[in-house]
Parts: C-alpha cells; sequence; structure tokens
C-alpha cells in the first residue's frame, strides 16, 4: 500500500469513529484555510480535515531553512503589516514577533533611491533641496491633471507627473503585467503611496513585524489540535467522495473548482531564483526594485526580514512570467466580468464556502486574507448557533465537477 492510501485510511478512520465524519473539509493549507480550521476546531468543537494539494502547510507563506541553513521564503518574501488590533491579536496566539519595519530601495538612474518616492528621492534624483511645503508644489508643477482616472498610467502621472513615472513605474509595470499601465485598472497604482516627508518605511501600518520563528512554526501551532487532520500531497477530487464530511471551506483557484467551464482566469506568475552568496550582506535594505533595468523586478535579501545571524547571506530574484502557479489576479474589466460569472456559481452552492485570495479572485495582503476568513468564522458560528447544519455535500460536488 502506498503512502497515500495509508494517509487517506488514517483520515477515514479518524472521520468514522463513531460513524461521525468531518464536519468540515477545507481545501488549502494557507492562511485561510489554517485560520478557519483553528476556528472551527477551537472555537466551536468541530471536526475538520484540511487536504493540501503542496507537501508543506502554510500556502506561500511558507518559510524554511535553505541548504546553506539561511531561513528563506520560497515563494517570495512575505511582510506581514496590519492596522487591525483584532487580527495581530488573533495571530499572536501562535506566535511571537520580531518588530520590523519594511525598506524598499529602487534603482534608478544609477542611484539607490526612497520607494514609495518620498522627498528624499525628488531631491536626490533632481539634485533639489526641497523641503516638504515646497515638495506638494513641485509636484504640483509636474502632475498631468486628469478629469477621469481609468487607468494605473492615470493614476501615478496625476499624482507624480510623466517623468516620475517613466523612471518608477512604466517599465516595473511592464515587466510584472506584460502589460502597460495604460492597459490596467486604475486599482494596481492605487496600492502605492507618494509621500512628500522623509518616510522611508514601505508601510505605514500600526503593527509591523515578522513571526519571530518565521510563519511555518505559526500555521504548525495554529493546526496543532485534536481535531484537525492535515493531509498533504493530496489534490481534494481525490478524497472528496471517499471520507464523509458536511461542509466544505475552498481556497483555491475558484475556476478549477468549476473545472473551467467559461475559460480560464488570468494570473500572473514569477519565477523565483534563490541564490546564497558568501558574504554576510548583500544590499542595504530587505528589498531592492529594478524598474528599468534587467528581466527580474526585485531582489529581497531575507536575513533583513529574519533578523538571523549567518556568515552568508541567501537572496532571491523575481521574474514576471505568464505560466506557472497563480500568484496576481489581472484587474482588467473583462477578467472581472469572468470572475463574477464563476461567483453566481460560487454563491448558488449550499455546502461550499470560498474563502482567500485565489478563491475570490483578489489580490490580499497576508492581513486581509486573515480577516476575510475570521470574518467567514463568525458567519458560520451563526449558522451552528441557528441549528442550521447543510447536508453531505457530494451530490452537489459531484454535479459541479461533471459539469
Amino acid at each position: 500500500m502506498d503512502k497515500r492510501s495509508d494517509s487517506l485510511d488514517l483520515a477515514a478512520s479518524a472521520a468514522l469513529a463513531g460513524r461521525q465524519g468531518f464536519d468540515y473539509l477545507i481545501v488549502g493549507a494557507g492562511f485561510a484555510g489554517s485560520v478557519l480550521a483553528e476556528r472551527l476546531a477551537r472555537g466551536l468543537g468541530q471536526r475538520v480535515l484540511v487536504v493540501e494539494k503542496r507537501q508543506h502547510i502554510g500556502g506561500n507563506a511558507y518559510d524554511r531553512y535553505d541548504d546553506d541553513g539561511v531561513l528563506i521564503h520560497p515563494y517570495g518574501p512575505h511582510i506581514f503589516h496590519t492596522n487591525s488590533s483584532e487580527i495581530f491579536e488573533y495571530l499572536s496566539q501562535f506566535t511571537q514577533w520580531r518588530p520590523y519595519q519594511h525598506r524598499v530601495l529602487a534603482s534608478v538612474d544609477g542611484q539607490l533611491v526612497p520607494m514609495p518616492i518620498n522627498l528624499d528621492t525628488v531631491n536626490r534624483l533632481y539634485g533639489l533641496n526641497l523641503t516638504s511645503f515646497e515638495m506638494e508644489a513641485w509636484l504640483a508643477s509636474v502632475v498631468e491633471k486628469k478629469d477621469l482616472i481609468r487607468t494605473s498610467e492615470d493614476v501615478v502621472v496625476s499624482k507624480v507627473g510623466r517623468d516620475l513615472y517613466n523612471k518608477f513605474f512604466r517599465g516595473y509595470t511592464r515587466k510584472q503585467w506584460a502589460l502597460d499601465p495604460s492597459e490596467l485598472d486604475a486599482s494596481v497604482a492605487a496600492r502605492v503611496p507618494t509621500r512628500t516627508n522623509r518616510d522611508d518605511r514601505y508601510f505605514t501600518d500600526t503593527y509591523q513585524a515578522m513571526p519571530l520563528h518565521g510563519y511555518t512554526r505559526m500555521f504548525e501551532r495554529m493546526l496543532d489540535h485534536p481535531k484537525i487532520k492535515v493531509m498533504l500531497n493530496t489534490d481534494y477530487r481525490e478524497v472528496v467522495d471517499a471520507l464523509p464530511w458536511q461542509h466544505m471551506i475552498y481556497t483555491g483557484p475558484v475556476d478549477t473548482f468549476f473545472n473551467c467551464r467559461y475559460g480560464k482566469l488570468p494570473y500572473r506568475s514569477i519565477r523565483f531564483e534563490h541564490r546564497n552568496l558568501l558574504r554576510e550582506q548583500f544590499q542595504p535594505v530587505g528589498t531592492v526594485n529594478f524598474p528599468n533595468d534587467y528581466g527580474y523586478t526585485r531582489i529581497t535579501e531575507f536575513k533583513h526580514l529574519t533578523g538571523q545571524r549567518h556568515p552568508t547571506t541567501s537572496v532571491v530574484y523575481e521574474y514576471p512570467c505568464a505560466d506557472g502557479d497563480p500568484y496576481y489576479p489581472v484587474p482588467r474589466p473583462e477578467n472581472a466580468a469572468l470572475y463574477r460569472r464563476y461567483e453566481a456559481d460560487a454563491e448558488a452552492l449550499t455546502n461550499v464556502t470560498f474563502v482567500g485570495r485565489l478563491a475570490t479572485y483578489r489580490y490580499y495582503n497576508m492581513d486581509q486574507v486573515v480577516g476575510q476568513a475570521l470574518a467567514t468564522f463568525k458567519r458560520l458560528s451563526k449558522r451552528h448557533t441557528n441549528g442550521v447544519e447543510p447536508a453531505l455535500g457530494k451530490a452537489v460536488l459531484d454535479s459541479t465537477a461533471a459539469a
């Protein structure tokens, strides 16, 4: 008998004690799935099976030590920040924190300058000595006023003008999305602020910290509960009809769930090139962006993030690409319209709840996913309080899979 069969037998024996089955089948062990598994098990005493197709928990936030002993993020840098005390306090049950404020420099015109654009960025690039008040007037003199903001280009040129747009945004966006900013929704550029002071922090959230012993350790503690069973290296379709369950929480790609019946939802992916270097430090800050040069968009050095001391250092180069794991939903009107068709089908299912980035086709920060999961738990809790118990969900899923 192979390992998959052994794992299935163990899960089945756990589920079938007293013929109760699992109350919840959770697809995916990232933030959305893990938070809901923990809350349902510890908060409501529900029996939960978490099924994960990868060989590890934690989703894209998974971290590990590389062959040289440096703690890295295999799926690119994950820096935690939030303004929500509820979210921060919830996660604090499972980890201690290392205070960390992320800083980013951009390689522009042969210089490394602060990003987001701030007072020092402008003074260094243009040889000026502006004050914060003068910076506001200077920006007002270079911006292109737009009566209607429709695209990412409109957002940026209306905030910082054409020259800074070309230096910082246009090339980076074309590499990241394989589209010109004039072809992308305004929401893409709206995430990046511009400052008239010297604040060089990438984020300004109230809570900025990294899990002291890494994200994976935090996820392990979150899922460490006798009512939670975890199956790795398993596609949920392999077990959905083999084990009894009451309700599914699905955190994977929503179009995949429906067998792409309306077509694939477009995503951009990233190829990560990890390197270990025989030096203690490679760059002055955690991340350096390259908006105009090279095929990669940025380099991140992990020891800045983790605070680890080690005689060597490990970095990751990020190369945006079309194929690979889905990372960034492509924000264009036609894609939003396509998602709405899947969303309507998802909302019609009474025994499946869709949670997380991939399941809702949105680019969420980690804290936003945690917040969405906690809000989902509150809604599910009301169902239990009101005595609403969904019927076994196999019949619905069988018809869905066949569509």
